[in-house]
C-alpha cells in the first residue's frame, strides 16, 4: 500500500488556466501590489476631494476600499495558505514515518510470533 502525496496530485491535475489564475492571484495578493494600488486610488483622492462629501465617499468606498482590501485580503490568504501547506506537507512526512515504523513493528511482532510457534 502506497501513500498518497495529495499535495502533489493537486499540483499535476491543475490546467493551464488554474495555473494562470494562480500566478495572478499571488501577483494581487502581495503587499507590494496593495502599495501600488494605494498610489493609484490616490491618484484620484484631489479629484474626491474638490468635488464634495458625496465624491470622497464614493471614493472611499469604490476606489480605495475596494482595491486596496482587495490585495491585503488576498495577502493574508496567501499567508494562510502558504501556512496550511507547510503545516499538510509536515502531516505527510509524519504520516510517512507512521508508516515506516508501524511495519518495522510488525515485521518485529512477525518475527516474535514465530518464534513463540516454534517453542510449542
Amino acid at each position: 500500500m502506497t501513500t498518497r502525496n495529495v499535495n502533489q496530485e493537486h499540483k499535476e491535475k491543475l490546467t493551464f488556466f488554474d495555473k494562470v489564475a494562480l500566478s495572478i492571484t499571488k501577483m494581487v495578493g502581495t503587499m507590494w501590489c496593495a502599495i501600488i494600488f494605494t498610489i493609484i486610488a490616490l491618484i484620484g483622492l484631489p479629484y474626491a476631494l474638490n468635488n464634495g462629501t458625496a465624491e470622497t465617499i464614493t471614493w472611499l468606498v469604490q476606489t480605495f476600499l475596494q482595491l486596496v482590501l482587495l490585495a491585503v485580503v488576498l495577502a493574508g490568504q496567501n499567508l494562510q495558505n502558504r501556512h496550511s501547506e507547510i503545516r499538510a506537507d509536515a502531516d505527510y512526512e509524519n504520516n510517512v514515518n507512521v508508516r515506516k515504523d508501524a511495519e518495522i513493528i510488525m515485521k518485529r511482532l512477525d518475527e516474535i510470533e514465530k518464534k513463540i510457534d516454534s517453542l510449542k
